[in-house]
């Protein structure tokens, strides 16, 4: 049996496309939403500001409607079906809000397995956001070795963290600051899965 847990983020490690972005051009405000995203990949901007600031341009749709994108974006299937396979030991860790993933987590059947940042609805609108999820503090709460796999700046402290760091740059270029303390960088989903294979 496998010692480690497994650690993923979601965009543009499970998911093929950065989903806010992909929310916000659904909804027609791609510009300013892709800026800020960027800039908070790249760590000129802390997590948790940026995105209670991606949230409030998206506070005015309905919670359903983002849902649903959300629910339909495209995945990266081969990470999907080992995450499947290994669910007892597969945890996603992401700062989207619980109201808009949550029918993306039914459909990869990790709704007991999420770490993410969580909100308040009312008449199917955004109340108000309660908590942005720690990426850093999710880590230390492991107690097995874990696996961590990401892309973006948020990701870097709990990939510093894990036993097995992995910056995955399949989808999107992995940022400076995961690239700094990864113990391995993977630009395939077929070789990063190949690896996650042997490891279980």
């Amino acid at each position: 049996m496998s010692r480690y847990i497994f650690l993923f983020d979601l965009d543009s490690t499970i998911t093929k496309q950065e989903i806010l972005p992909t929310i916000a051009h659904k909804v027609g405000i791609y510009n300013e939403m892709y800026r800020l995203t960027e800039n908070t990949m790249r760590g000129e901007i802390p997590f948790k500001q940026s995105f209670l600031q991606r949230v409030e341009l998206l506070k005015n749709v309905p919670v359903n409607e983002v849902n649903n994108i959300v629910r339909d974006i495209e995945l990266n299937e081969k990470i999907v079906n080992f995450i499947r396979t290994n669910k007892d030991r597969c945890y996603i860790v992401t700062g989207n809000l619980d109201i808009w993933i949550s029918g993306l987590m039914h459909r990869i059947g990790m709704e007991s397995n999420v770490f993410c940042s969580k909100a308040l609805v009312k008449g199917d609108y955004l109340e108000d956001v309660f908590s942005v999820i720690d990426k850093n503090a999710i880590a230390r709460q492991m107690i097995l070795p874990f696996v961590a796999v990401g892309d973006g700046n948020n990701d870097a402290e709990m990939i510093d963290a894990a036993e097995i760091g992995i910056g995955f740059g399949g989808v999107r270029d992995v940022a400076p600051s995961v690239l700094a303390c990864s113990t391995h960088v993977v630009y395939s989903e077929e070789k990063l899965v190949d690896y996650l294979e042997r490891l279980v």
